[in-house]
């Protein structure tokens, strides 16, 4: 061990993803989906020499490293935290519920970082693992923290308390999110209460019953244990008195006025929302404002500018073939790290550049503040930097010293503007950071390419989901085969890859040889198997390092040949079955013959032997299941055994993974579960839909009575009537049988029935009930409210039909919330 005064500057937990490996602490964290200390090693690699682990590893493999050993690392990353936490004497803020947590921080740092140097919870870092490392963030010239507790189980709070130890306590609400490791509501609120027990203020809403009952109880349960350091309540309600007594509530347009009582004084504020749960939230905050003795005149003036919280970061297609990823929400330097990190992972494109303007931070001094930003950039794959705002352009000198760095700075965001027709932008990805203040939806509108009214939204974190719930179900060992093909079920091809080979995923899937060598210009380098190759590819697919599946003698005749001409030995090939699909496959009277041309073929190496289920999601099929295991198992082992090596077996997919679990083999391939449908209900309410497909109303118009609506003059306004025509037709892949009301959009949230014919680029939908509704507003055609699962039923179809008929012009938009 040569680093014993090792100084730790940065807690990793992801070999991927670490700012300043000589100063990192790799934790090996072990979960249900991955051993940290399977990437010791690759940490190592990176440049990492401080490691904790649970179990030993092999110290010659990571020499000069100092290696803890612990009985728990996850239990040494919470006290390392809580140890850390110990070290500061500030206002800590401490924030639990089941609804609102991430925006009340997210608007308590909004409003109180013109007085406070703020350090927040990343995102949604609330969890075991996510708040001991929110917590490590803390430094010294901070004068205020803000985190977020979350729970799923008995006697995690707890352990959450010690980390945080929060001086003042917020409770949102209560409500069913988490719900089934607790025995009732009651439960729920007594654990998240223990994130208050050494707390000195608690702010919470009255009107929520079983929250006050709870808090009631649990002050009483204090009294005995605390002496003098009481838990001092500030509570508000719209029903009752309380320290903020709600008077009145009213919304105007986007607009809501709230009125209130507050030691015997009218105050009030305005914000910039009328939704229920944003009103609810601003008040929770407007009570922390008041407790910190914040005055009336900047309380008022700050909730006025309230700006919308967007927890994600979305990626977008640019103009001349760029990829820009927009995160111009907010700019501080623990959320560009997060950016900076997801921007790592846009291995499309050779060029990066970053485009961020000053970060609105206090408490820290500029040269400081960006000589730690310019460092942050130049440890990175990014060859330009744009600096945009007054602070940055005075610290030029602090990204000019890096040579490898091209640097340029724009006093505004209008000086900018004015000179973007100078500046060039072609196939690279860009990152936007920046302040809300500097209005980057500017810079987005001309950086992304403009498409499509009718856009796809695509929830990659949702993806994230689907496959680590999956991941679960799978026996030890068992690798997964991740199916893209058909442009990812309609999803976009690149993307859903970049993510999945990101994640882990040991194989990727598509249908033909170009959709494959289109990944690999897109930087994809893991393996890749093509389903139906062209036998006339097979040279491109080797050159390109795709994999091709050999059904027939056909097939592999012609590929042994091509192999051959091109001096390639042991090629890695995967050889089709038919078990009783009888759609593609060697049969079963084929094996003996398959067997000899593979043992006297050195061109090939079989890398996997593989089937397809034809009914794996059908209970009354099970037999037929069943027989097609077996015959697996028989074909399978018959040509294993005649070769001097074991190759992956395969023949589960998405719907079998649960069903038939003893058919996991050594691998599965995952289809329609990635994203989000399953035929296992008990699965199936684990998944998160990944698609929204959202449109806009182009017109209103009433129609009078005896009127007809759209094509062929067959529908009737029978009575007066208000419709909307929207930007989506059979063109974009909404099918043409959903009209005449067999299905509807959601609007506002209410549905709204299709009328007349759907036409090639627009339909008409009923909105007579919805008189909120108009021009421009969005109408929801399938998402998490309105499943795709629905529309297939309404057209008479599967959900892979309605998924992969999304027109290409539909503007795809990936949006990423981890």
């Amino acid at each position: 061990m040569t680093h014993e005064d090792a100084v730790i500057e940065e807690l990793a937990i992801d070999s991927r993803n670490m700012e300043q490996p000589d100063n990192a602490l790799f934790i090996a964290l072990k979960t249900n989906l991955r051993d940290g200390h399977n990437y010791v090693q690759h940490a190592w690699q990176k440049g990492v020499r401080n490691f904790l682990v649970s179990q030993n590893v092999d110290v010659t493999q990571l020499p000069e490293s100092n290696i803890i050993l612990v009985k728990d690392t996850l239990a040494a990353l919470q006290q390392i935290a809580a140890c850390h936490r110990k070290q500061f004497d500030i206002p800590v803020i401490g924030i639990t519920g089941s609804n609102g947590k991430t925006v009340v921080k997210e608007w308590l740092y909004q409003l109180l970082s013109n007085h406070y140097n703020i350090i927040r919870s990343p995102k949604s870092y609330n969890s075991q693992v996510g708040v001991p490392l929110s917590v490590w963030l803390m430094k010294e010239d901070q004068q205020m923290a803000i985190f977020e507790a979350g729970i799923s189980q008995p006697g995690e709070m707890e352990k959450l308390e010690r980390i945080i130890h929060p001086s003042i306590g917020l409770f949102t609400n209560i409500g069913e999110a988490h719900s089934e490791s607790f025995m009732n509501a009651r439960q729920k609120v007594n654990e998240k209460l223990i994130l208050f027990r050494h707390a000195k203020r608690l702010v919470y809403c009255l009107d929520h019953v079983q929250v006050n009952e709870c808090i009631v109880q649990y002050i009483n349960h204090l009294k005995g244990g605390r002496g003098d350091e009481s838990l001092h309540l500030f509570t508000w309600s719209q029903k009752q008195d309380a320290d903020l007594k709600i008077t009145s509530i009213e919304k105007t347009g986007s607009k809501t006025s709230i009125n209130a009582l507050y030691n015997g004084k009218e105050i009030n504020i305005t914000i910039p929302f009328s939704d229920d749960a944003s009103v609810e939230n601003a008040i929770h905050c407007w009570c922390i404002m008041l407790l910190l003795h914040i005055s009336n005149e900047d309380i008022h003036g700050q909730m006025s500018q309230l700006q919308q919280v967007s927890m994600r970061l979305e990626l977008k297609h640019g103009i001349n073939d760029c990829t820009v990823i927009n995160d111009a929400y907010n700019s501080d330097l623990t959320s560009l790290q997060l950016a900076l990190n997801y921007l790592d992972q846009q291995k499309q494109h050779n060029h990066h550049t970053v485009i961020m303007s000053d970060i609105l931070q206090i408490g820290k001094r500029d040269l400081d503040l960006y000589d730690e930003v310019a460092t942050s950039i130049s440890r990175r794959n990014i060859q330009r930097f744009i600096g945009i705002g007054p602070a940055l352009y005075k610290n030029k000198a602090s990204f000019r010293k890096y040579k490898k760095l091209r640097s340029i700075f724009f006093k505004s965001t209008d000086h900018f503007l004015k000179n973007f027709h100078l500046l060039t932008f072609d196939k690279e990805a860009i990152l936007l950071k920046g302040a809300r203040t500097f209005a980057f939806e500017k810079i987005g509108l001309l950086l992304e390419q403009q498409v499509h009214q009718t856009v796809l939204s695509i929830d990659l974190s949702a993806l994230t989901h689907n496959l680590n719930v999956f991941r679960t179900e799978l026996s030890p060992g068992v690798k997964t085969m991740a199916m893209v093909k058909a442009f990812a079920y309609g999803s976009g091809s690149y993307e859903i890859a970049n993510l999945l080979q990101y994640a882990g995923v040991d194989y990727l899937t598509v249908a033909y040889t170009d959709e494959g060598i289109g990944l690999r210009k897109a930087g994809i380098k893991m393996p890749i198997m093509v389903m139906s190759p062209d036998d006339t590819s097979f040279d491109r697919m080797i050159a390109w390092q795709l994999e091709p599946e050999l059904f027939s003698f056909r097939s592999l005749a012609a590929f042994t040949h091509i192999a051959e001409a091109l001096h390639a030995e042991n090629y890695p090939v995967h050889i089709k079955l038919d078990t009783g699909m009888h759609r593609l496959g060697f049969n079963p009277a084929d094996i003996d013959e398959l067997v000899l041309k593979i043992k006297e073929n050195t061109a090939i190496h079989i890398a996997s032997i593989f089937s397809h289920l034809a009914a794996s999601s059908q209970p009354e099929q099970d037999d037929f299941t069943a027989q097609q295991g077996v015959l697996f198992e028989e074909m399978s082992s018959q040509i294993i055994r005649t070769l001097p090596y074991k190759p992956l077996r395969h023949i589960t997919n998405s719907a079998g993974i649960v069903r038939h679990k003893y058919l996991q083999y050594d691998m599965v391939r995952l289809g329609i579960g990635l994203y989000g449908v399953d035929s296992t209900p008990s699965i199936q309410n684990k998944l998160r839909q990944i698609s929204t497909l959202k449109t806009n109303i182009a017109q209103v118009r009433d129609v009078p009575a005896g009127d007809s609506i759209g094509y062929g003059h067959n529908t009737i306004a029978y009575e007066p009537m208000r419709i909307a025509t929207l930007c989506i037709g059979y063109a974009d892949g909404y099918p043409r049988s959903l009209g005449h009301s067999k299905a509807h959009v959601l609007i506002h949230g209410k549905p709204a029935k299709t009328i007349g014919s759907i036409c090639m680029d627009m339909c008409i939908v009923d909105i007579t009930h919805i008189p909120e509704a108009k021009e421009g507003d969005s109408a929801i055609v399938f998402g998490p409210e309105l499943p795709v699962t629905e529309l297939a039923k309404w057209a008479g179809t599967i959900s892979y039909e309605i998924m992969t008929s999304i027109s290409q012009r539909v503007k795809r938009v990936y949006v990423n919330e981890e």
